[in-house]
């Protein structure tokens, strides 16, 4: 359909939601109508397939300016903006971390600039991590200055996914 998909979460109380964060695969804002069409098409595969097998709620929605970063490509887009990140061991005696995304290495490491020095975290380490609104991202996002997404093979890496049941 021309969109790459961000993430998929499923979860919720009484009545489960089915999440599907999606951006259009050329760099291009998400619209309403993109919403809707994506809504639309996977809501009648969901119909026929049946995976869930109880009542839920589809939603289907904008990564957001403050997006999660989920692939290393995310963290290539987005270099030289503020992240909030949190890692599933401790690194420095730390899970949380919060600075400009600097790079992602050879050896599959994201390093983060924050006010104490770079923080070095193992790609495969970060359990979350999502970019914080500030000046520098709303005007980048103003003027369109983010590079699309990368194609990809659907094999790339991502963070774990999530769920709330």
């Amino acid at each position: 359909m021309g969109f790459r998909l961000v993430r998929v979460n499923f979860g919720g109380g009484a009545r489960p939601t089915l999440q599907i964060m999606a951006e259009p695969s050329d760099g291009s804002a998400m619209t309403v109508q993109h919403c809707a069409d994506i809504s639309r098409t996977v809501s009648a595969i969901l119909d026929v397939e049946d995976p869930i097998p109880t009542a839920y709620m589809l939603e289907v929605t904008s990564p957001g300016i403050d997006r999660p970063l989920m692939t290393r490509d995310d963290f290539r887009r987005f270099a030289g903006f503020e992240a909030k990140l949190e890692t599933n061991r401790l690194i420095d005696g730390r899970r949380r971390f919060n600075g400009i995304i600097s790079a992602v290495d050879a050896d599959d490491n994201v390093t983060v600039l924050e006010a104490a020095g770079p923080a070095i975290l193992p790609f495969t380490g970060l359990q979350k991590a999502k970019l914080v609104i500030t000046d520098a991202l709303m005007d980048a996002a103003e003027q369109n200055l983010f590079p699309p997404p990368a194609a990809s093979s659907g094999e790339e890496a991502a963070l774990p996914a999530t769920s709330d049941t």
